[in-house]
Parts: C-alpha cells; structure tokens; sequence
C-alpha cells in the first residue's frame, strides 16, 4: 500500500525517507516540489538525506489523499484550517498527526481537530523522543502511536530503524508531546541565562510534574506521561540545541537575536496552555512564566525569582 505524508518540513520528509526506505511507496506532498522531485533530497529543510526510489514527490494534492492512511506533517497552529479546507479529500482515511502542540485559538489538540474537521476519519497521533535528522539517517529511533485500535497502523508506519510503540490515550500523547515544548523553552532559557545545570534539572522536573497535572485534568492516564511521548520527549528536548524550543530559549536567555521562520511551537502553545490552566484552576507556574517572558512582562531575571519565592511545600 501507498503511503502518503502531507507536508515537507524536516520531520515530515524524515519520516516519508524512513518508510520508503524499507521499500514501501510513498508519497510526499509538498506546495512547491520541483526542486525536491529534480534533486531527489529536499535542500532547504533536510539536506544531505536523498530521497529513496520507492519516494515520490508530489504538488497534486488531491493525488496524495487517495491513498487510506495519510501523515500530517503541518505545523500545529495550522492543521485546523488544513482540514476545514480540505476536509471532503480526507474523508473515511486514518490521519496520523505528526504535529506537536495545542491549537491557540481552540485549546484543542491535534486528535480532537481531527474528529471536529473530519469526524468520520480515524485520528491517530505520532510523537515521542525523535530529531529529524537522526530518522532521515537511519539511526534507531522509538515513537508512540496512539490510536484506539492500531496494532495494523503500528506494523504498517514502523520501519527498521523507527520503532513505535503502541497507546490508546490518544489526550495523554498529544499533551505530552506539546508541554515538553514549554518545558524546553523554559530549559533553554536557564541555560541561556547561565542559570547552570542544577536549574535546568529542577525546571525538567517541575515541569514533568506540570505536564502530568495538566494531563490528568483534561482525562488521560498518568503513566502514559512517563512513557516516550511524555518523560521521553522531554528528556530529549531539554537538553539538546536540536531542538527549536530549546535552541529558542537559549538565544532568549542569552540575548541573542532570534531566528525567524523557524516554527517554534511551544511559543502558541505554552499561551494556550496557560489560558487553559486558568479555566480548570491548575497550578502551571513554569507555564506562565514563559509566557510572561514571551509577552515581556517580566524579565528573565523577576520570572526566575518569582518561582524562587513561591510558597513551599510538599513534593
């Protein structure tokens, strides 16, 4: 079977190179594919990783939706409006997203976007510890696909080099994939901020503690947050300059100028998250400091000593 994956970020190639590795068809979409059709590698977001034969390109993309089981590999804060415009080519498919983050407009994540969009798809949800480059070079990698019923899609997404292990709490890997994102902005900027190693290990912690919080509140399961989408992902996150949300907050912690048009999502979704916190009365301190740092309400230096001087307690 044909698989096809919409969108050519690093992630989403990385992900068609890995499958199509193996020797499966794959189809990857892209809004301007000519140059990656011709080179065979996709220069500007992956370069140094060609494409396998079994790879094609494609810019049709109602060609691409035929096939029955479909990656989306958009950028979160864009994956609602993608399927409210192209809902009627997705209709009946299993759709994995393979997006981090909560929508800011909605407070949704990617699998409720999903079902509200295209209610008689299948939503599945891909994430966990993984860089692009380490999967488009065929370095062992382990994900967590959550879908209700996905022993089929495990074995048909897993290749030699991506493992994926299989969950039915789709809420708990979505937030798990998301809050780390926070969480690294958070991390980054410590060490940025020459805040030195011992910060970043406590604000690892203490986010955990606000992901698995945070979780519980919206109906998942705690211990999927201690597997590879929760405690994984964001041991991977917070301590690598791969990552965007970390290499983000450390040039914000050091002062650097900051990239631009590099998709950093823990930005929308650290702000979503906090608005959400708010509502249900949950206690998100790391949470609302990024976002206090982001908005520019508070320094660096004030967002540090506000969590210094909360109140003790208990672990």
């Amino acid at each position: 079977m044909t698989i096809s994956v919409l969108g050519a970020g690093a992630f989403g190639t990385a992900l068609a190179i890995s499958i199509a590795r193996d020797g499966r068809d794959v189809l990857l979409w892209a809004r301007a594919p000519e140059d990656m059709a011709t080179v065979r590698e996709n220069t500007r977001r992956l370069p140094g990783h060609r494409f396998p034969d079994s790879l094609k390109v494609a810019r049709d993309l109602p060609a691409a939706c035929a096939t029955e089981v479909i990656l989306l590999a958009t950028p979160m804060q864009k994956l609602s409006q993608f399927l409210g415009e192209n809902a009627a080519l997705l209709t009946g498919k299993t759709l994995v997203a393979c997006c981090k983050g909560i929508d800011l407009e909605t407070g949704l994540g990617s699998a409720e976007i999903i079902r509200r969009h295209v209610p008689d798809a299948t939503p599945a949800i891909l994430s966990g510890p993984s860089f692009a480059v380490d999967i488009a070079a065929g370095l062992p990698t382990a994900l967590t696909l959550a879908v209700e019923d996905g022993e089929g899609l495990q074995q048909i997404l897993s290749t030699s080099n991506l493992r994926l292990y299989r969950s039915a709490d789709l809420v708990g890997v979505e937030i798990g994939g998301a809050l780390k994102n926070v969480v690294a902005i958070a991390c980054g900027i410590a060490i940025g901020a020459g805040l030195g190693e011992s910060a970043r290990a406590a604000l690892m912690t203490r986010g955990y503690a606000e992901m698995q919080r945070f979780a519980i509140a919206q109906g998942a399961r705690p211990e999927t947050l201690a597997g590879l989408s929760g405690f994984g992902d964001l041991s991977l996150t917070c301590t690598s300059e791969k990552s965007r949300n970390f290499a983000f907050g450390l040039a914000l912690g050091r002062g650097d100028t900051l990239p631009e048009g590099t998709t950093i999502e823990g930005k929308a979704t650290a702000k979503a998250v906090s608005s959400l916190a708010k509502k249900l009365n949950l206690d998100m301190p790391i949470a609302n400091m990024v976002v206090a740092v982001l908005d520019k309400h508070l320094t660096i230096k004030e967002a540090t000593m506000a969590l210094l001087a909360r109140p003790l307690k208990e672990e």
